[in-house]
């Protein structure tokens, strides 16, 4: 027996406030850095034109429910797929080459679109009906048929995630890799399957690791890696070695957080220039501005954010739904820790925005493309009486 709600008791208010205060955020880091910026564009203004159109694809996505997403997940999964491969064989006249990348489309009127964004959503979709159709075809679990679940969990993943290493665009390959790997972590494959396979990931991520700094050449050779991208790791390690070329962000970014210590130097109260500080490194001019405190109350709003989205996920009764939350998570999760981290020196620069809070309109509706998944689940899911 289910218990009936309101539309209104059913809307996720909480997760709209959560939201509301990391608009609130977004905006405040914005206007300071865009005042010091290399640009003279208004990226407020649009950022807050962006967080609308974000509203847009909630109060659009919320409508539906597990039934109408599970049978869309295929379609939006092969959607990306397409925007991905048209990406790489586009003219540059519609998809440029910026920074070394091919990665964005080039609309008139609206400016750069950059599909993988969007994909890392498609891709939660897919793996979650893929994690729960297999369930439900498989009663019984046996080695077999976790192994084959591993296997089409892989599948699945491999294709975007080479079209994405082909443009190149490494930050983006790192999402979708940890988008995996939360969603195997839930998937219940037995660890008897996973324990060797990830011993034998962290075996050769140290091997790779070993030749990015004793013989680089062989990866550039056989594996195609380019040189500026061992630069980001030399300039990760010693940073000052490098200020006047790939370390120059780095250096410049520790700077600006060690100077704003415990309380910050205030609104508006920049001395440290910092390019790019209204995108990837707007979590620097948090630190400068409001010191510790401030950067802690970020922090602890991007906690609320995930504990919230957990909740949702323990909640509901519907696997699909758990599953799509779980990719959520780690999705934000991982740009979180790695924005956070490339900033303060303890990861290397990848390029990976802060969520909701650095200027990007791709981003920015990739992100709100994800909470709408969870405005719907939130909104569709019935509780049932006398449930723990």
């Amino acid at each position: 027996m289910t218990t009936e709600k309101n539309s209104t008791s059913r809307f996720d208010f909480n997760l709209v406030f959560i939201l509301f205060l990391l608009f609130i955020a977004s905006c405040i880091a914005i206007y300071s850095a865009q005042s010091t910026g290399q640009y003279g564009e208004n990226f407020l203004l649009k950022q807050i034109v962006w967080y609308g159109i974000g509203a847009v694809i909630i109060a659009v996505m919320i409508a539906f429910d597990s039934d109408q997403l599970k049978k869309l997940s295929w379609y939006f999964y092969g959607l990306g797929l397409l925007l991905l491969g048209f990406l790489l064989v586009a003219p540059s006249s519609i998809a440029p080459v910026i920074n070394g990348a091919k990665s964005w489309f080039r609309a008139p009127g609206i400016g750069s679109l950059q599909p993988s964004e969007f994909v890392k959503v498609f891709l939660i979709l897919a793996l979650a009906k893929l994690i729960s159709d297999h369930h439900e075809k498989n009663q019984f679990k046996t080695i077999k048929s976790d192994g084959w679940l591993l296997i089409k969990i892989g599948i699945v993943t491999a294709a975007p995630l080479l079209l994405v290493m082909k443009q190149p665009d490494l930050g983006t390959a790192l999402v979708l890799i940890a988008i995996m790997l939360g969603m195997i972590f839930i998937s219940g494959i037995t660890w008897k399957i996973l324990m060797p396979i990830f011993a034998f990931g962290a075996s050769l991520v140290s091997i790779i690791f070993y030749f990015v700094l004793v013989k680089p050449e062989i990866l550039e050779k056989y594996l195609g890696v380019k040189q500026y991208q061992f630069g980001r790791i030399y300039s990760w390690l010693d940073p000052y070695n490098y200020s006047s070329t790939s370390g120059y962000q780095l250096t410049r970014s520790l700077l600006a957080i060690g100077s704003g210590q415990t309380s910050g130097k205030g609104f508006g109260t920049r001395e440290v220039y910092l390019p790019e500080s209204h995108t990837d490194f707007i979590f620097s001019v948090v630190g400068e501005e409001y010191g510790f405190v401030g950067a802690s109350l970020l922090v602890s709003l991007f906690f609320l954010l995930i504990y919230h989205i957990t909740r949702v996920g323990m909640e509901t009764k519907n696997p699909f739904y758990t599953y799509i939350c779980v990719g959520v998570i780690s999705m934000i999760t991982f740009h979180v820790f790695q924005n956070i981290g490339m900033t303060i020196g303890i990861l290397p620069i990848t390029g990976i925005p802060l969520p909701f809070i650095s200027y990007g309109g791709s981003s920015l509706m990739g992100n709100m493309l994800a909470l709408s998944l969870i405005f719907s689940i939130r909104y569709h899911y019935k509780k049932y009486m006398f449930s723990e």
